[in-house]
């Protein structure tokens, strides 16, 4: 299913191929499910599934929650062949909350002094684009003071997420806080959901719970 899209994907080289498949085996080492991200072919993605639409990262498998796997085995022969980039499936091992660039240096600067300590630092990985994305304990829900929030997003069943050291467009997602800084330990996630609500206030944003019965915004035109 390869065969029409082999020649635009060799872009990376072996050493940068082999860390791909290393870094990904690693991942799986310790738990945390894997999936094959499309390869990297100038500026879009290919996966190789004829017809597929899709020109951004996007998983290389149809099925991708199910061949979702931490056997290191498995994980060697996808990443044998092909630079695929190396996704995190959420809602297993862990959730993601993801937040702006902004945001995210506040959130992490905040944690780093934390009173909870480890209860409350964990890994954070950052995109080219700017966005950061804090890995927590899975399962809680966004308190309602972010459930409506568009300065957050949870990743969690049915998600995924780009990990290092996967090549986007814009350049290499990247760890601000590696899984072995963090002991590869999760913080509690509400430890972090109240960080990001400090750091939303302190920037001047207006949560849900701020607004007074009768003073919630009216809903949008959709226009």
């Amino acid at each position: 299913m390869w065969g029409n899209v082999g020649p635009g994907v060799a872009h990376l080289s072996l050493l940068e191929r082999v860390r791909l498949r290393r870094v990904a085996v690693r991942y799986a080492g310790h738990g945390w499910a894997v999936t094959p991200g499309a390869c990297l072919a100038n500026s879009r993605f290919v996966c190789g599934r004829a017809g597929c639409p899709t020109v951004g990262c996007h998983p290389a498998l149809e099925n991708w929650e199910q061949a979702a796997t931490a056997d290191p085995a498995r994980v060697v022969t996808w990443w044998r062949s092909r630079p695929h980039g190396v996704l995190l499936p959420t809602g297993r091992s862990f959730d993601v909350l993801e937040v702006s660039a902004h945001l995210g240096r506040h959130v992490l600067d905040a944690v780093a002094t934390h009173p909870a300590g480890f209860g409350v630092r964990g890994p954070v990985l950052v995109t080219p684009t700017g966005r950061w994305m804090f890995l927590v304990r899975p399962a809680d829900p966004l308190r309602p003071e972010l459930e409506h929030c568009f300065h957050v997003v949870r990743h969690g069943p049915g998600s995924w997420i780009p990990a290092p050291p996967t090549r986007l467009p814009e350049g290499v997602v990247r760890w601000a806080v590696a899984p072995e800084q963090a002991r590869w330990q999760l913080p509690d996630s509400y430890l972090v959901q109240n960080a990001l609500i400090d750091a939303l206030r302190a920037a001047g944003v207006t949560l849900a719970s701020d607004l007074l019965p009768g003073q919630l915004p009216l809903p949008r035109r959709g226009w």
